[in-house]
């Protein structure tokens, strides 16, 4: 198998490497083994430095990594841009709170002393995927690092590239050989690399499809696994809510990185006594979407990854359609070469449609109107991802009352969800488990040790 580089701005073929064989494989796994013992005696304020040093090379390469994302995944550039900037910050949040969020914990008990240590597990396998190359393989690598783990890396096949990149600022920080390790294999090597007693624990953020796979693995081997998977987030809009800021952050939510996110603002629930309001102005700012080059100053909406993501997609778009949803702008992939899709909203969206039931994952916003708050809370957690949600409403207090009751793993008032290193990110249902991110973060891949001593 080969990993291919394309340009989804024009569908052009730009590079192609060769996946590793089975002695490059073990070589790259006996090389993070070797290591695991050196790494994790390496005191915590070390390891810290080395993270704080990969935050400041990402910021002197920022240009250089974010053209190389927008050439490899389609990202606008001022988009990747962001992207380099939010790993740098999260490099720097874990540098200055490791120490700390990894400290002992004293507990009072029968013993004259008693504690919890936070020890590291071993070698992490991370699966990763292409729509945040860098950011997504940060927030689970750095923290899985500083708690003294090493980490070999499976990126997705579409950016190979990037994963090589990602070594080379790894290495360029001063990680030695065997700490972080980018290993080309294809999914189909997952299986087998996560069985070798040398993988303690794996993470992957991806499908659902790959998350029972690696679940199943990795729980037939007893091994640690943390799963981010897709999601179906919805965006709450109700009678009080500030339409002007609600449309804002629709646009933000729904079409940032031309909507290819997992925590993507995907079902706009909207009660039914000022929709017609949100999606007239929904509509006027989605018809303002330049849809371009995602290299160029003017472009606000880039192309989609691959062709068969925006075949997917175009196909959902046309089920829902069939089955009584109503196109209000948009619904038709571009003319022309790349991968491009039009910015598309489609109303009146109701159960037995795939923007109903499935994630859309593409510029497609999908309109769902109710009658009052009681049916939009249970149309919100009508759906089999759990991963965030958003409720706009100018009271504040009913609108953490309704966020407490939706069934996911992140919910924000008044904003769009978003992921921040100070805050866990994790998802319930089939948006997978564990949580990403702040002191719970740092602590899933760790062996919490009770120590009692009399």
């Amino acid at each position: 198998m080969s990993f291919q580089s394309h340009n989804p701005a024009t569908g052009e073929l730009l590079e192609q490497f060769p996946s590793f064989d089975a002695e490059q494989v073990e070589h790259a796994l006996a090389t993070a083994a070797d290591a695991v013992p050196i790494w994790a005696n390496t005191p915590l304020k070390s390891r810290c430095k080395r993270v704080s040093r990969l935050g400041e090379i990402l910021r002197v390469r920022r240009d250089e990594l974010a053209r190389l994302i927008t050439l490899e995944m389609g990202k606008l550039f001022s988009e990747a841009q962001a992207e380099i900037e939010k790993c740098a910050i999260g490099c720097d949040y874990y540098a200055e709170h490791g120490e700390s969020q990894l400290a002992d914990e004293l507990i009072d008990s029968d013993a004259s002393r008693s504690l919890v240590t936070h020890q590291p597990l071993g070698t992490i396998l991370a699966v990763m995927p292409w729509n945040f190359p860098f950011w997504q393989l940060i927030r689970a690598a750095v923290p899985a690092l500083i708690a003294g783990n090493t980490v070999v890396m499976k990126h997705a096949s579409n950016v190979p590239q990037c994963a090589m990149a990602i070594d080379s600022i790894f290495r360029e920080a001063g990680f030695a050989d065997g700490i972080f390790i980018n290993l080309m294999i294809s999914s189909s090597q997952v299986e087998s690399v996560i069985r070798d007693p040398r993988i303690h624990g794996v993470t992957l953020t991806g499908s659902g499809p790959a998350g029972r796979s690696v679940a199943a693995t990795a729980g037939s081997v007893l091994k640690k696994s943390l799963l981010e998977l897709g999601g179906s987030d919805p965006f709450i809009v109700l009678d009080d809510a500030d339409i002007d800021l609600a449309v804002q952050q629709a646009m933000l939510g729904r079409f940032l990185n031309c909507g290819q996110s997992c925590i993507a603002a995907k079902r706009f629930i909207v009660l039914e006594s000022i929709a017609e309001q949100f999606v007239t102005s929904f509509k006027e700012a989605v018809e303002g979407l330049n849809v371009g080059d995602p290299m160029g100053s003017a472009a606000t909406v880039a192309p989609m990854a691959r062709a068969d993501l925006r075949d997917e997609l175009h196909s959902q778009v046309l089920a829902s359609v069939a089955r009584g949803a109503t196109i209000v702008t948009g619904g038709e992939p571009v003319d022309g070469p790349g991968y491009y899709y039009s910015p598309t909203i489609i109303d009146h969206v109701a159960p037995g449609q795939p923007a109903w039931s499935e994630e859309l994952f593409g510029p497609v916003a999908s309109i769902i109107r109710v009658k009052d708050e009681r049916t939009a809370i249970e149309v919100a957690n009508d759906s089999d991802f759990g991963l965030g949600g958003a409720v706009f409403t100018k009271d504040s207090e009913r609108g953490e009352r309704i966020a407490r009751q939706l069934a996911c793993g992140c919910a924000f008032v008044n904003g769009m969800v978003k992921s921040d290193p100070r805050l866990p990110f994790g998802g319930i249902k089939q948006s997978g488990y564990g949580r990403e991110l702040s002191y719970l973060g740092i602590r899933e891949f760790v062996n919490a040790k009770t120590l009692w001593v009399r």
